[in-house]
């Protein structure tokens, strides 16, 4: 009996002491705690999320101890912080992928095959990993014959869907293949991360920043050219920014090949209008990349086209001469320099300061997911 006590008195401190000291090791499972409140254990990262506060005005930080958790997660409350023990030791993953079946005759989609979702306002990450595990490698591997292939295998790790913005990550690893990341409303940042994958895998309509972060294009299972393109945006028109990329390093895997992988290609989601389903003529995607290194896997053309759905139901070819693609001191093996890769001016790049980008929203700047600004 003295024993259990001591080791509930041991226990007790070392929550306590993790609630207020968000570097340390994190001994309870999930944690959460509300406006300087007592800290409450959870034993999932759902039941956290279902407690916290419809409306908050202050965050509500979820911290998740070491190790792998997989869950389907969604957030559509604001002011959610979720802060784990280091992107190398805290894991959220699930394997999802857009032509499974979650209903019988209903299949997740691309957008909700998400292992994250999030349509809340004030929400940021950090020190974690958000994987979508589907085995991209071993179905990219079949045959296009194969009857055990899949049709409709992208697979998103996040998705930044309508009801977001100011949307902060800082620290963590998004990990996929076709689609990791789906940033499709509002405003974030994402600061000192990994973003991998391989087709497609920064993709969407919203206003995304990413600085010093590390974008990865990752291997295919099956031989394949291009291997890849880091972005595909559907910026709408109307919108100034789309994807901005300030000091970034565009890696790879080892096994992709030099002159593999194009920066983007233009999307134009397939959409419902009054005179008929068609690709999106307003979205005209933009994505900049600034002052950043690209190793020798980027294609020497930069861009490339993308297919779309004309208002006959024919296929039609969107250019990227046609899109707001552009570049600005590029650097690296991959810096090549042509008549296709258009240069953002040196008397416009001031117009892509984060200041710029995000208008009047002001950053959390190295403090994590502590919510301080700057």
């Amino acid at each position: 009996m003295k024993k259990l006590l001591l080791l509930l008195v041991l226990l007790v401190l070392a929550l306590t002491s993790c609630a207020h000291r968000e570097d340390s090791v994190y001994q309870a499972h999930v944690m959460a705690n509300y406006a300087g409140s007592s800290s409450n254990i959870f034993s999932t990262i759902a039941a956290a999320l279902a407690a916290a506060p419809e409306a908050a005005n202050a965050p509500y930080r979820i911290y998740v101890g070491p190790g792998d958790y997989y869950e389907k997660l969604v957030i559509d409350k604001p002011h959610i912080h979720l802060i784990g023990a280091g992107r190398d030791q805290t894991r959220i993953y699930f394997d999802a992928y857009a032509g499974l079946e979650r209903a019988p005759g209903v299949t997740w989609g691309t957008r909700d095959s998400a292992t994250l979702t999030v349509r809340a306002a004030d929400v940021h990450l950090s020190r974690l990993t958000l994987e979508n595990s589907f085995d991209f490698l071993a179905n990219d591997a079949l045959v296009n014959d194969d009857p055990q292939k899949i049709r409709h295998s992208q697979a998103v790790a996040l998705t930044i869907d309508k009801g977001s913005d100011k949307f902060f990550a800082q620290d963590i690893a998004l990990l996929g293949y076709q689609d990791t990341l789906f940033v499709d409303a509002g405003r974030s940042w994402f600061d000192r991360s990994l973003i991998a994958g391989n087709v497609d895998f920064i993709f969407g309509a919203g206003n995304a920043l990413f600085t010093d972060s590390e974008i990865r294009t990752r291997v295919r299972g099956s031989d394949q050219t291009p291997v890849g393109y880091v972005t595909a945006p559907s910026t709408q028109i109307t919108q100034e920014y789309g994807f901005t990329f300030l000091r970034c390093q565009l890696t790879r895997e080892a096994g992709v090949p030099d002159n593999s992988t194009y920066l983007g290609r233009p999307w134009h989601p397939t959409t419902q209008f009054a005179d008929g389903r068609y690709a999106d003529p307003n979205a005209i995607g933009k994505a900049v990349f600034i002052e950043s290194m690209l190793d020798a896997h980027i294609a020497h053309a930069g861009w490339h086209s993308m297919g779309g759905t004309a208002k006959d139901g024919s296929r039609m070819e969107f250019m990227p001469e046609d899109a707001r693609f552009f570049e600005a001191a590029s650097y690296g093996p991959g810096a090549v320099h042509n008549a296709s890769r258009r240069q953002v001016s040196a008397q416009d790049q001031p117009e892509y300061a984060p200041n710029k980008l995000m208008s009047d929203w002001l950053f959390p700047v190295d403090q994590g997911a502590t919510g301080q600004n700057h």
